[in-house]
């Protein structure tokens, strides 16, 4: 009888000792719930590391201090959801609807957001060191001393974003559109700004030192206070050592 059984699993092209996992199963380490429908289902503190959530409808939900590092959220629907103090380093986000999303303190390490939306979302205090952000939808969100060191926002939206404090420092932002947004105190050191849409930011008291700044619109930009030093201005000039609010 076992051995029938061995061998329905096989012709049914099964890996042996593999469950399937479904909808049905409960939530933990390593689920897969690929296309469900879990709105405004209660995930708070969970061990979801590695776990699946593929095209999965997650809109409302509390995943706030859940542990979920590796886990993939691509093309999942987020929007509304608390992810606050959520550990997350490595997850995958491609594609996702983060819309008014709660991140704040949430840890992002290493994250892939490429292609997210995330307008009005809360991440102040995130932590997005090395995160993949490209052609991301950060239009209106909050991010207010959040940790984007090296992270790669390569167009990304960022219109009216709160960068406050930010620390950004070695950071891509190549053709990055920034327009409004508020980046006072911000990191911005050795960050990449190529082509990058600055018009009416505020960059006051900003930390520029060493920044690639060519082709940038910084039009009506605020730089009052704002380290310049050794940066690599619009013209491609070199700004002076000690360059303070504009490149000399």
């Amino acid at each position: 009888m076992i051995r029938l059984c061995l061998l329905l699993l096989v012709l049914a092209g099964l890996p042996l000792g593999v469950a399937e996992a479904g909808c049905d199963d409960p939530p933990g380490r390593g689920v897969i719930w690929t296309a469900c429908d879990k709105q405004g289902f209660d995930l708070k503190g969970l061990d979801l590391r590695g776990a699946v959530f593929l095209r999965s409808n997650l809109a409302g939900a509390d995943l706030s201090g859940a542990r979920a590092s590796d886990a993939d959220f691509s093309l999942v629907n987020l929007e509304g959801a608390r992810l606050d103090n959520a550990r997350l380093n490595r997850a995958r986000f491609v594609r996702a609807n983060l819309r008014n999303a709660h991140l704040s303190k949430a840890l992002l390490s290493d994250a892939s957001l490429d292609d997210a939306t995330l307008q009005g979302a809360d991440l102040g205090g995130a932590r997005l060191s090395g995160a993949k952000l490209y052609q991301t939808d950060l239009t209106g969100a909050r991010l207010p001393r959040a940790d984007l060191r090296e992270a790669d926002l390569t167009r990304a939206k960022l219109t009216d974003a709160d960068l406050s404090e930010a620390n950004l420092s070695g950071a891509i932002l190549q053709g990055a559109v920034l327009e409004d947004a508020l980046l006072p105190g911000a990191n911005l050191a050795r960050a990449n700004l190529t082509q990058a849409n600055l018009l009416f930011a505020d960059l006051t008291g900003a930390d520029l030192t060493g920044a690639i700044l060519v082709q940038a619109k910084l039009g009506d930009a605020r730089l009052e206070g704002a380290r310049l030093d050794k940066a690599r201005w619009v013209d491609r000039r070199r700004c002076e050592a000690g360059s303070v609010g504009e490149c000399r």
